[in-house]
């Protein structure tokens, strides 16, 4: 009942707070079903939660590299965040296909266009993320749409020592 105890509580329940948000904050950096079931279950995962209709199409014929997984899951997420912001698109589409040692992602929407990476911080963090990866990040974002974000990301797998 003394001061301390309370002050002492408060701060255990913030910490609490603070740990379920931090938890919250990694599953959707990294959700549980990129590491079982890999990127292609992702997207659909990710085009379910959507704010607009989205098509998801993969050819992916074998597991990414994490890595790569990962660059590709972030990019996504951050275009239909965008799409839902910015676009006033009516649907969108996300295509991605390995050819060549090469990871192609695709997000497509039928929105307004005019997306400008000087205008915001969101296309030049996918930009920095994917430039990372040793990928690039190319957009065409006409007035009046549609915007098409395509990211390529080198697949490089490690030569198994066995």
């Amino acid at each position: 009942g003394s001061p301390a105890a309370r002050t002492v509580t408060e701060a255990h329940t913030q910490a609490k707070q603070l740990m379920a948000e931090l938890r919250q904050l990694i599953r959707g950096i990294h959700p549980q079903v990129l590491s079982d079931r890999g990127l292609a279950a992702a997207l659909r995962e990710l085009a379910d939660d959507a704010a607009v209709p989205v098509t998801v199409g993969t050819d992916l014929p074998g597991p990414l590299p994490d890595h790569v997984q990962h660059a590709a899951y972030f990019v996504v997420t951050e275009a239909l965040t965008n799409v839902a912001k910015h676009a006033q698109a009516a649907s969108a589409a996300v295509t991605a296909q390995e050819r060549d040692g090469v990871l192609v992602v695709e997000v497509r929407d039928d929105g307004r266009g005019g997306a400008d990476p000087a205008r915001g911080s969101g296309l030049t963090g996918m930009a920095d993320r994917v430039a990372v990866a040793d990928g690039r990040m190319l957009l065409s974002s006409p007035p009046g749409g549609p915007t098409v974000l395509r990211v390529e990301l080198p697949c490089r797998r490690s030569a198994s020592p066995y």
